[in-house]
């Protein structure tokens, strides 16, 4: 019989509205404690965790863990997921892995130390359209590949839009569009290819400045559009954009070849068609559904996370699995401070007025 794994989350947003309800879905977890420094005692409560604590360093210190799950904002995920590795439990990070590359490869090297079962949550890897979208890319059936188009269109950060200020608009404690989502349009170029690219280039564009919610006016500094050219070699090139100043929801990620296309689309990265595209027809492609599919009521990022937890119940015993690496969170960092996502790039913003 498989033996339990006893988790920690340590932050309480999407800690709690995400991965909570998965681990508590997926047979092999027991959540027994949540960290966050201003809400964990509420949050516990009502979700009825046995522990709260205001901080991951305080949880370890006080739980006995197997694993834990880095949710915190980004500028804590280094600090915490150090902290995790010194006390010998796997760790799950969040992403965008850490505020800079040269956080991510001291996360790298404390994972090498540790020898413990270390991820990123890149779960839209598992969704069954992205599925089917690496197996044509790895079965050759879209060769010779010339281009893959990613384009996220999202309306949260239209001027009229109001969200809560906090860290999330705080360039330089990770806020911002380019490490919320393009993290995740990177990697789902590098994962497709099965490469990283050899050159990067593009920006970061901040159309609202001016902002306003509940207590009134405020003033962001943090990119509402991310925009990234990056070339692979051998003639492939990936062009990748997430705005979330648009009219309207899309999501669309191509994967273009000189004799066909596939194309996966819909109105979220989480509500998917996939089709295949050449000169002569245009057929939709029946796509395996996901083994969690009826958790998707309580969150549709639930069914991909807990497809993501197998892998990492697979690597914590041991055997073979498809992870996504501190590696992969490591090259995605690479083009994040390439295009100017960096505390490095956010510190000299701020100093230069």
């Amino acid at each position: 019989m498989s033996s339990t794994i006893r988790v920690g989350i340590v932050g309480s947003g999407f800690g709690v509205g995400v991965h909570l309800p998965a681990l508590r879905a997926h047979e092999r977890f027991e959540v027994v404690a949540l960290a966050s420094p201003n809400t964990a005692q509420e949050h516990a409560k009502q979700a009825k965790i046995a522990h709260a604590y205001a901080s991951c360093k305080e949880m370890l210190a006080h739980e006995t863990l197997d694993a834990v799950i880095i949710a915190s904002p980004p500028f804590a995920h280094r600090e915490d997921t150090l902290a995790a590795l010194h006390a010998g439990v796997h760790v799950l990070c969040e992403k965008p892995m850490g505020l800079n590359v040269e956080e991510c490869e001291a996360m790298v090297a404390a994972e090498l130390s540790a020898g413990t079962a270390c991820g990123i949550c890149f779960e839209f890897r598992y969704l069954p359209q992205r599925i089917a979208l690496r197996e044509m890319v790895a079965n050759g059936h879209l060769d010779p590949i010339r281009d893959i188009e990613l384009s996220h269109l999202m309306g949260f950060l239209r001027r009229e839009a109001t969200r809560r200020r906090g860290w999330w608009f705080q360039r330089e404690r990770g806020g911002g569009i380019a490490g919320a989502v393009l993290s995740h349009a990177i990697d789902a170029a590098n994962h497709l290819l099965a490469r990283v690219p050899q050159h990067t280039t593009g920006l970061l564009r901040t159309a609202n400045v001016h902002r306003t919610d509940a207590q009134g006016e405020f003033t962001s500094n943090v990119d509402d559009g991310a925009f990234a050219l990056l070339d692979y070699g051998d003639g492939i090139v990936a062009r990748l954009a997430v705005d979330g100043c648009a009219a309207v929801e899309s999501f669309t990620l191509a994967v273009h070849g000189e004799a066909r296309t596939a194309v996966t689309s819909g109105m979220s990265a989480l509500d998917l068609r996939l089709f295949s595209v050449d000169d002569e027809e245009t057929n939709e492609l029946d796509c395996a559904a996901s083994p969690y599919t009826r958790f998707a009521p309580i969150n549709a990022a639930v069914p991909p996370m807990m497809q993501l937890y197998d892998d990492w119940v697979l690597a914590i015993d041991g055997k073979p699995h498809a992870l996504p690496s501190f590696r992969d969170g490591l090259a995605v960092a690479r083009v994040l401070e390439a295009v100017g996502y960096s505390s490095t790039n956010a510190k000299s913003a701020v100093s230069s007025g």
